[in-house]
């Protein structure tokens, strides 16, 4: 009987994640930003459409820096998630499960994110 050696810690950042995995954590954790970011977007919804004052404040919100940098975040994340999701729900369906097909889908779904992605913060921000 052998005893194996096993790591006593688990470094993530020395992990070669594949890039099926990359975008399903891209998934969740874009998930999460949009969980979390939706409270403040409510208010300044509802902060914008109390008067014309109220409009005033949203937008000083939403020309300092910070609030673009989180608006560009956000378009990002709100648009690999629906894309992610689009992939897990053909997934669901038993299409594309082979692994050179999840790789390929995986790709295109981050590429795909990213050029969207681009040309929307570019319309939306600049």
């Amino acid at each position: 009987m052998t005893i194996r050696q096993r790591p006593k810690h688990l470094n993530l950042l020395k992990i070669r994640f594949p890039v099926t995995a990359i975008a399903s954590i891209l998934h969740r954790i874009s998930g999460l930003f949009i969980f979390f970011l939706t409270p403040i977007l409510l208010y300044l919804l509802s902060l914008s459409l109390q008067g014309e004052a109220g409009f005033r404040r949203a937008g000083e919100w939403f020309d300092s820096v910070p609030m673009k940098m989180i608006l560009m975040l956000l378009i990002w994340f709100t648009i690999h998630h629906f894309i992610a999701g689009i992939r897990y729900l053909i997934l669901d369906l038993d299409i594309g499960l082979s692994r050179a097909s999840a790789k390929i889908s995986a790709i295109t779904t981050i590429a795909l994110a990213v050029v969207l992605s681009v040309l929307s913060i570019y319309w939306v921000v600049v």
